[in-house]
């Protein structure tokens, strides 16, 4: 499957919100995310993901082992991506480092999501606030079986995004891994890499 999504910030976040919960029951929860990488870099030097997330709501929390494959369109951030639910996430931690891989950052993400439908299609849209990285930003998604549906995806995702307030310069395609570590490189006082 391929994940098809769009990312944009968010410049009037409740606003935003309004427009979401006419459309679904948000449901607010807290992403602990760490993404691992082999010694050497190579996944994220080949723009792949291999990420351990750790999702905690208001009555229970889950957590998915993810890996992403590179982004099969430059100007989203839309990639084949392989997820698994997981019940022991410690087991998972000692053996992605047992193979050789080492987190390479984590950090949590403050998320309200909704789920809804719309033009023929299941969407996820998250309100994201990283606080390691200024602003909000919106991301919806949907999943597609072919690359050759992508973007017919991205085009409704898009619409969906314009209905709800956001236009052409709020979307980005920039990483909240390299937000993050760019922030944390700036207050070590060490020169970015």
């Amino acid at each position: 499957m391929i994940e098809a999504e769009l990312k944009a910030r968010v410049q009037n976040p409740e606003y935003v919100m309004g427009k979401l919960d006419l459309k679904a029951e948000g449901r607010a929860e807290l992403y602990q995310d760490t993404y691992y990488d082999d010694a050497t870099g190579s996944l994220g030097a080949n723009d792949q993901e291999l990420r351990l997330r750790t999702i905690h709501g208001a009555d229970s929390s889950r957590s998915v082992l993810t890996y992403k494959e590179a982004r099969v369109d430059a100007r989203s951030g839309s990639k084949p991506e392989y997820e698994t639910r997981v019940d022991s996430p410690d087991a998972v931690h000692a053996l992605l480092r047992g193979l050789g891989y080492v987190p390479a950052i984590a950090f949590q993400k403050r998320c309200r999501n909704y789920e809804f439908r719309t033009r023929g299609r299941s969407l996820l849209a998250t309100l994201v606030h990283v606080p390691e990285v200024q602003g909000t930003f919106l991301e919806v998604e949907t999943l597609v079986s072919e690359e050759r549906e992508l973007a017919a995806a991205l085009k409704d995702i898009r619409a969906v995004m314009g209905e709800l307030g956001l236009v052409d310069a709020d979307f980005t395609a920039d990483l909240y891994t390299d937000a993050v570590a760019a922030r944390r490189t700036a207050e070590a006082g060490a020169p970015p890499a």
